[in-house]
């Protein structure tokens, strides 16, 4: 069946006109699918031959909140979705002074097996459709009665790992006849396919590619993230510098420090001078405390020295705000919990 909230608006303008219905019933179905139905039953303005001919050949995909948590700290909300094959994922609706920004998932699980991250140890299930990525924000919107104006696809999964998809989603969720949400206030964020970073600047999104760096050589980061024994650290760095050539967009590096396994001063002075030269920013991202995990967050003093080196080769470095840690608001360790309780019942 198709999956009628991810076509184009011009793709589901063909798709009705070549069923033999006008062109103009397009436009209404669009209209009630941008407002959240869940069923072609709510399409009031529909005539009924129109509704039985979508129930037969389409469906609309869902994003149903299983688990939600608020924080008391900030008021950061997690969800847990349940899609409309049982499957789940987590997102993250976080309040700004600027206004609301989400973050989004976008596979069931993750291929890539980093291991500082929650989401990796659950195995990987599949990925998710451009409408299923959509359905996150909806829903949050919906829930929160807010609007949200930034999307980071940070959650669970690898973006690029997803790549059709996500293209798709991008701009379903950027069209002025859809949510409107301008590509500059959309961060991605990969571990570091190669291939699919130069595929991605050749549409010179104007969005903000972010890259899981996490160490300033292959030692230490082919420990953390296997995907560095296919794309190693020299390779990755030749691939920002290529995409800030091509897009003229600043690539930002996120970086998990990790006490005493890559937040030395060494380590400083060693990421300084890979990144010297390229037009980028460096976000340092005290590590989440993750079971299973005996990696430990770095102590702030290491922060601070790590940022004053990196300002002596001209990089920008900042400390990333932590929201929501009263509700472990970093992404796959609400899913674990939730199927692990549910397997005891």
């Amino acid at each position: 069946m198709t999956d009628i909230k991810s076509l184009y608006f011009e793709e589901l303008q063909q798709y009705i006109t070549e069923n033999d219905f006008p062109k103009f019933r397009a436009k209404q179905i669009w209209d009630w699918l941008n407002k959240g139905v869940k069923s072609f039953d709510e399409m009031k303005n529909l005539p009924k031959n129109l509704i039985d001919f979508l129930q037969r050949s389409c469906y609309i995909s869902v994003a149903n909140i299983e688990k939600k948590l608020v924080s008391s700290y900030d008021k950061t909300v997690k969800y847990l979705f349940r899609f409309n094959d049982g499957e789940f994922v987590e997102s993250v609706v976080m309040s700004y002074k600027h206004g609301y920004s989400i973050c989004v998932s976008t596979q069931v699980g993750c291929k890539m097996g980093c291991t500082f991250c929650a989401t990796g140890k659950s195995g990987f299930s599949r990925s998710l459709t451009a409408s299923e990525i959509l359905n996150q924000i909806e829903s949050a919107q919906e829930d929160l009665n807010i609007r949200i104006s930034n999307i980071v696809l940070m959650g669970m999964g690898e973006p690029l790992d997803n790549f059709d998809n996500v293209i798709r989603f991008l701009k379903l969720v950027s069209d002025e006849k859809g949510l409107n949400i301008g590509m500059r206030h959309i961060t991605l964020s990969t571990c570091g396919i190669v291939p699919k970073i130069y595929e991605l600047a050749e549409y010179k999104f104007a969005l903000t590619l972010s890259v899981s760096l996490h160490a300033p050589n292959n030692k230490i980061r082919s420990k953390t993230m296997p995907v560095n024994n296919k794309y190693p650290v020299e390779v990755l760095i030749k691939a920002c510098k290529d995409y800030f050539s091509t897009t003229g967009r600043r690539v930002s590096f996120e970086y998990a420090m990790i006490d005493k396994v890559n937040d030395s001063d060494e380590n400083a002075v060693e990421l300084g001078s890979l990144l010297k030269g390229l037009n980028c920013h460096v976000n340092l991202i005290p590590v989440n405390n993750v079971k299973g995990s005996t990696y430990h967050k770095s102590k702030t003093d290491r922060r601070q020295a790590f940022i004053d080196i990196l300002s002596k080769y001209g990089i920008t470095a900042t400390v990333r705000r932590t929201l929501g840690s009263d509700i472990n608001a970093s992404c796959g360790q609400l899913k674990r919990n939730h199927l692990e309780v549910k397997g005891g019942e």
